[in-house]
């Protein structure tokens, strides 16, 4: 094999696709941070580190799973069970991985970043991976604060606290995360119950999960709105939440109403991740004109 493709390997053992939605809310909360582009070395240093602690989590999920992704269609060709990178490997690059990310933010970034990004992986890691994925139907929703911890790594490397928007930015991060899930075990619904995955389809059935879906994006959009009477955001941001609010709750409707096949619990899936990238790009908008 290539140097190039085991290289290419290493790179889909750390699951890219969720990297780059971690970096985009780790960003956002930097730039809302520092009203503007914080310092180059700050800002480098927090991505770099950050895109080395999701790839760490990334591998070790993968190590943990290698049994369920063998059986899962959509995830048979993982490195791991395709059996391109063996497990003894795999745990060597998420430990170095984690080890270098935890290094650069406590010695380029500051403590508390570093110590906010190893919270985040071992929650990851441990209660959700180890734990709650196997046991609970409830696991995204739960798990999901995990994936919601960069913005406030990214706030903390620039302030060196924890800041209001950041606090928001999370919480929507944690709400969005049930009905983007819930939308994809919809599309994979057979493929969760082969490997015994207790994904809420499943466990409580198809109507169930829709109806959940569009109960937590409500929940999602009334949250994003509460931004706005809180003083944490301000005008513009609250017309722009609205408006893909709306668009949200719209798309959650369809699935809930669908009556036979995925299509709007896959236009829900794909737009759930623009609606988070815009809601990200607006309050940065937001915070710096405002």
């Amino acid at each position: 094999m290539s140097v190039l493709a085991r290289a290419g390997d290493y790179y889909e053992l750390s699951k890219p696709r969720i990297i780059q939605l971690l970096l985009i809310t780790t960003a956002a909360s930097m730039v809302m941070a520092a009203r503007g582009l914080p310092p180059a070395s700050i800002f480098l240093c927090t991505l770099i580190a950050g895109a080395l602690a999701a790839a760490s989590a990334g591998a070790f999920n993968c190590v943990w799973d290698r049994d369920i992704d063998a059986v899962m269609k959509r995830t048979k060709e993982r490195p791991i069970p395709a059996g391109r990178i063996s497990t003894r490997n795999a745990l060597a690059f998420a430990a170095l991985a984690g080890v270098s990310s935890f290094a650069l933010f406590w010695f380029f970034v500051n403590p508390l970043a570093a110590w906010l990004s190893l919270a985040g992986n071992l929650y990851y890691v441990v209660i959700y991976t180890m734990w709650l994925k196997r046991i609970t139907p409830l696991n995204i929703v739960i798990g999901g604060a995990a994936g919601a911890v960069p913005p406030l790594v990214g706030w903390a490397a620039v302030t060196g606290h924890i800041g209001g928007p950041a606090l928001g930015l999370f919480a929507l991060i944690f709400l969005w995360t049930p009905p983007h899930f819930w939308a994809l075990a919809l599309m994979a619904e057979t493929d969760y119950g082969k490997a015994n995955v207790p994904m809420l389809p499943n466990v409580c059935g198809r109507e169930r999960t829709k109806r959940e879906i569009l109960y937590y994006s409500l929940f999602l959009v009334a949250a994003s709105l509460c931004l706005y009477p809180l003083h944490v955001m301000g005008a513009l941001y609250f017309a722009a939440a609205a408006v893909l609010g709306g668009m949200f709750v719209l798309d959650a409707y369809r699935t809930w109403r669908e009556q036979h096949g995925t299509q709007y619990a896959r236009k829900l899936f794909r737009f759930s991740l623009v609606y988070l990238a815009l809601m990200c790009a607006v309050m940065v908008i937001d915070r710096i004109v405002t």
